[in-house]
């Protein structure tokens, strides 16, 4: 059960519509996640302004979204599993090998997977990296600039899965299993 109310978009103003208005133009929707986090429009623009901001990162959509699938599944939140399980799908084109992958931290791709197990890592270890942990994105062809944008995505992704764990949002994405075994 949602502990935190998510607003009707019909019913709000001010910076609350405002807000709404651009999620709407964007997707055709507002996700019940951004109905919620809208109680605080201070909230929800930081969160809106830091993920357009990566939408633009040099590292792309794709492995931003495999990210993405990365950290829901090591944070073990529902919503943003289905959430990214669809977008990456459905909007990116990701293919279901590549996102059933990403759920465990892995790809076929070395360079991804080399991405994807830093940001579980980056989990594990709260932040506390090691020089050989940075040396492992470096050797598989990141610069210092997508390794900053591999640590924000990863932030961006613990941020989100938090908010909508600790408030119970609502599923309205397609559900997708969660795979429990990564859990960290």
């Amino acid at each position: 059960m949602q502990r935190i109310n998510a607003l009707d978009p019909e019913t709000v103003s001010g910076k609350t519509k405002e807000l709404f208005n651009a999620v709407q133009g964007k997707l055709g929707m507002v996700p019940n996640m951004m109905r919620t986090m809208g109680n605080s429009p201070a909230a929800l623009n930081g969160y809106l302004s830091f993920s357009g901001a990566l939408g633009e990162s040099a590292i792309g959509p794709k492995l931003g979204e495999l990210i993405a699938l990365t950290v829901a599944n090591a944070n073990s939140c529902d919503y943003c599993n289905a959430a990214h399980t669809y977008i990456g799908g459905n909007l990116l084109k990701i293919d279901s090998d590549s996102i059933d992958l990403a759920k465990e931290g892995k790809s076929k791709d070395p360079q991804t997977e080399a991405a994807l197990a830093f940001s579980r890592t980056l989990i594990a270890k709260k932040g506390n990296v090691s020089a050989q942990d940075i040396d492992s994105l470096k050797n598989a062809g990141f610069t210092e600039g997508m390794i900053t944008e591999i640590i924000a995505h990863t932030g961006l992704n613990i941020f989100t899965n938090y908010f909508n764990n600790a408030v119970g949002i609502a599923l309205d994405f397609p559900e997708a299993a969660l795979i429990e075994a990564v859990a960290i």
